[in-house]
């Protein structure tokens, strides 16, 4: 490296990044120098003979320097320089402003972090092609240095923030850690073993240079240990002649188990801390330590989550929050797929992380349930080379391959791509199932300049299956005693050729283009298509002997197409003192849904002895129809920074749309609109930096299509939700959210009973439903390597005005308590180090089984383990769920159709890196 002389217009204008080399030492007694430096002050570097001057003096002189020629001063060699007598403390303990510079939008975005071990240690590259515009602040805190770029974040190509992680890098330095402090900052922090370390500040051809002069940080290495991320170049290896280990760890799973930003709550990268709506991430270390590849698996790390059906079943979005079916409430990287409870296909080898959105949506999304909102945010195209590989086996002859790659195309790193791609085939722990799975989904990513940006993604995800609807027993028999004995677990009621078959292709781009620092564009848009085809059985009624199941047959065949497209602003800027973060824009859907199918009779079913292959009854019913819904939404948002520490969220949107339905078979059709007003309205209260307090209000709508006895269309359903909570950073790595919520759906269809009405006949919209509760969650890293999710929800869900239910009835299938706990922790260094292991608690309450509540499904604790290994690029892992094979239901749907969770299921995993 050439050190040369400190120009400002040269020291700030970094072309091809910021780049911190960091060659530290922890020995205090060495000397220190560091530079402040930014677009609005620069601070110059003195001669190391220099003499401290008191802090009047050096704000006086900080001044002049602006526009001293002192900023032309050579920064010497490493050889010609000399040992200052001034202390190595004073030195470091430079003094913060008490008031740092406010940032108001010039966000510089960090689009890469690399680590290159060299001869004399480790260089740390922030890249960027902004660095004339950051602003630097240093401090100290005990054996930590720690300097804050308070207009920088951490922004890959696929749009997420990470945490960059080098672990001893050379003696006495224990750490380096460079991460997203908030929305507006990145904390760049070295940590002594020792004492405070001696950090050295040169002005190289790449930028910024962190050296340490002490021979001691130029001892040879080994092989470097990395866990390489989808984001992070391979470590160059290290000269000959070092003698110490280089260990670099980059966890670009969003801080591990803490993700401190979302976009789900906002439509921008805003904390967490600062959106008034509980909002939980399950990023992608959890979904790895877990190894989960299914929906209810991922989702029972969310408190107050309840499950429809099964995890075998294709109807993934049979899902609910605080009480209500949030299925179709689901969203990916942001876009609206509405699927009216129909299936959508989860896989998770495309998802790097879900965002769960607590209460209504409607004010940013559209139509959905009011209990919450699923966001898959999808692996996206990385500037640098990766290339991953794993593969699963387990009992119930469960195998699993996965495949992801991605890189650049060009030179120029100007055009990217991803590509996942996974093959999965299991049995179960009942006759006659197998299920397969096939996904491929490509990505393409053109930066076609520093300001627009192309995304094209398409996903095909196949899923041939036995069919689930076959399983499902009834309740007497397993929750219930019955005189026969107990039903066994592995019984199938369907016959050995039932199945249901689907597959699903999705098709879209999302362009981006930013007109200045303050203001973006964004135009996205999604296709969406689905095509589900079964022949199943189901259980109707139990005879009197309690062991004889009548049965129905159906047949019949889903084709579902989904486009979405919507473009929006944001923009940033401020009213006098106040800052306004704004977001407004407009939305179009079209949702297009085909059913045909017939049903008839099926032979009944000895539940002790059954007899397969009977032949059909008659045809009992036919049915052919079609629905679309076409819909506009415009909407627009801000979010007000008041002070520093007081936030208002204001948001409001206006939908109209209009559905047609369709009987073939009649030869009838039928047609309504409607429009709907969604309003959101929230604050945050920080009365301390790691807290945030908050209320907000909300409400969102969904179509209710038929008319009344008097001939009046349906008003939308609504949903109307009052929100407090508490936002806790408990540490930098830790965080926690304590919410209470009060949720009431009204304008629910009740049969009209009023005189004069034919019985049976009509409906009205008097009914009313409620839920409240209080929700608790814990997320992030206790302890190096220790990690921990928890959570703990109480959900009072019941009907509070109906003309047919009784006024009291609780929701069924969900529980009133549910606790969910999974820690792991992984040993840092030592002989073990690599080595790991998880612990799982997850606790379900009892629940009505049905919706009348004639019975209850009992409470259970399943308690899941993980054991695993890494090194290098190499990681091993041994998953156990249901440890002890404890009997619990996981679901039911009716007296009929009971189902039984899983028993102890083993699956061992080995992956690599490239």
């Amino acid at each position: 490296m050439t050190a040369k002389r400190i120009n400002s217009a040269k020291f700030c204008k970094l072309v091809s990044g910021v780049v911190m080399k960091c060659w530290l030492s922890g020995s205090v007694r060495q000397w220190f120098l560091l530079s402040l430096f930014g677009c609005l002050s620069i601070i110059a570097i003195k001669p190391v003979r220099a003499e401290i001057k008191s802090t009047l003096e050096k704000q006086e002189v900080q001044k002049q320097e602006n526009l001293n020629p002192l900023l032309t001063r050579k920064i010497r060699q490493l050889s010609e320089v000399e040992h200052p007598n001034t202390s190595a403390i004073m030195l470091v303990q430079s003094p913060t402003p008490s008031n740092p510079p406010t940032v108001q939008g010039n966000i510089v975005p960090i689009t890469g972090v690399q680590a290159k071990p060299t001869d004399k240690g480790v260089e740390v590259i922030l890249e960027t092609t902004q660095g004339e515009k950051l602003q630097i602040t240093n401090r100290s805190a005990d054996n930590n240095f720690i300097a804050d770029i308070p207009n920088a974040q951490l922004r890959l190509p696929s749009g997420d923030s990470f945490t960059f992680r080098s672990q001893n890098p050379v003696e006495g330095i224990t750490e380096i850690t460079v991460t997203n402090l908030d929305a507006n900052t990145i904390r760049v922090t070295v940590a002594g073993k020792v004492g405070l370390p001696v950090v050295e500040l040169f002005d190289g051809d790449e930028g910024l240079v962190f050296v340490t002069p002490a021979a001691t940080a130029m001892q040879p290495p080994q092989q470097p240990q990395q866990q390489q991320p989808a984001s992070q170049t391979p470590p160059q290896t290290p000269s000959a002649q070092q003698d110490k280990p280089i260990e670099l760890v980059v966890t670009g799973e969003q801080d591990g188990y803490r993700v401190p930003n979302a976009g789900v709550g906002t439509r921008t990268d805003t904390p967490l801390r600062d959106i008034p709506q509980s909002i939980q991430v399950i990023p992608q270390q959890v979904l790895r330590d877990q190894n989960v590849t299914n929906l209810v698996e991922v989702l029972r790390n969310v408190p107050g989550a309840g499950f429809n059906n099964t995890a075998r079943s294709q109807f993934d979005s049979s899902v609910n929050l605080r009480g209500f079916n949030s299925g179709n409430n689901v969203l990916r990287d942001g876009l609206s797929e509405n699927t009216g409870g129909t299936i959508f296909g989860f896989e998770t080898a495309g998802i790097e992380r879900i965002e769960v959105l607590k209460g209504p949506a409607s004010v940013l999304y559209g139509q959905g349930g009011l209990g919450g909102s699923f966001n898959y945010v999808t692996k996206q195209p990385l500037s640098q080379p990766y290339y991953s590989l794993s593969a699963t086996a387990g009992n119930f002859n469960f195998y699993r391959g996965a495949i992801d790659l991605s890189g650049p195309l060009n030179d120029s790193k100007t055009v990217l791509y991803r590509l996942n791609l996974a093959a999965q085939t299991t049995e179960s722990f009942f006759d006659f199932f197998d299920a397969q799975r096939y996904f491929i989904a490509p990505t393409f990513t053109w930066q076609i300049s520093d300001r627009t940006k192309l995304t094209i993604a398409a996903e095909y995800l196949d899923r041939p299956q036995s069919s689930d609807q076959g399983y499902g027993l009834p309740a007497i028999g397993t929750v219930l005693p019955n005189p026969n004995g107990k039903i066994p677990r592995n019984r199938y009621i369907g016959e050995p050729d039932s199945f249901e078959n689907s597959y699903s292709i999705r098709v879209g781009y999302d362009l981006e283009h930013r007109f200045s620092q303050n203001w973006q564009l964004r135009n996205a848009f999604k296709f969406l298509q689905t095509d589900y085809k079964r022949q199943f059985y189901a259980g109707t009624t139990l005879a009197g002997d309690n062991q004889t199941l009548s049965r129905a047959f159906g047949d019949d065949d889903t084709n579902y197409r989904f486009f979405n497209s919507d473009t929006y602003v944001v923009g940033k800027f401020s009213t006098g003192s106040i800052r306004h973060q704004l977001v407004t824009g407009i939305n179009l859907t079209r949702n297009e849904n085909k059913l045909a199918g017939f049903g008839r009779r099926a032979s009944s079913i000895n539940l002790f002895n059954p007899v397969y292959g009977q032949p059909l009854g008659d045809v009992t019913f036919v049915f052919d129809e079609s629905s679309s819904i076409d819909a506009l939404g415009i909407y627009v948002q801000d979010q007000i920074a008041l002070t520093e520490n007081l936030k208002l969220l204001l948001g409001g949107r206006f939908d109209t749309f209009s559905q047609t339905d369709e009987d073939r078979l009649a030869n009838t059709q039928t047609s309504q609109s409607g429009n709907a007003f969604s309003p959101r309205v929230g604050i945050v209260y920080q009365p301390i930096q790691p807290i945030s307090l908050y209320a907000s209000y909300s409400r969102s709508f969904t179509p209710t299509l038929g008319t009344s006895f008097e001939g009046n269309a349906f008003q939308p359903e609504r949903g109307t939700q009052y929100e407090v909570g508490v936002k806790a950073d408990l540490t930098d790595k830790l965080s926690a959210t304590l919410a209470l919520y009060d949720l009431t759906r009204s304008n629910v269809l009740t049969n009209d009973t009023r005189p004069g009405v034919p019985p049976d006949t009509y409906s009205i919209q008097v009914g009313e439903q409620k839920s409240r509760g209080v929700e608790l969650t814990f997320e992030g890293e206790i302890l190096p390597g220790w990690n921990i999710i928890a959570g703990y929800a109480y959900t009072d869900a019941k009907v509070t005005e109906d003309n047919t239910l009784p006024v009291g009835l609780r929701f069924r299938a969900v529980p009133a308590n549910t606790f969910n706990l999974w820690t792991s922790y992984e040993f840092q260094r030592g002989s073990l180090q690599g080595f790991g292991a998880g612990v799982g608690l997850f606790f379900v309450g009892e629940r009505p089984g049905d919706t009348l509540n004639t019975f209850e499904l009992p409470s259970y604790l399943r308690t899941d383990a993980a054991i695993f290994y890494k090194r290098n690029r190499f990681r091993a892992a041994l998953n156990f769920r249901n440890l002890f094979d404890v009997d619990y239901f996981e679901t039911s749907l009716n007296r009929n159709r009971v189902f039984y969770g899983d028993p102890l299921t083993v699956q061992g995993t080995i992956s690599f890196e490239l």
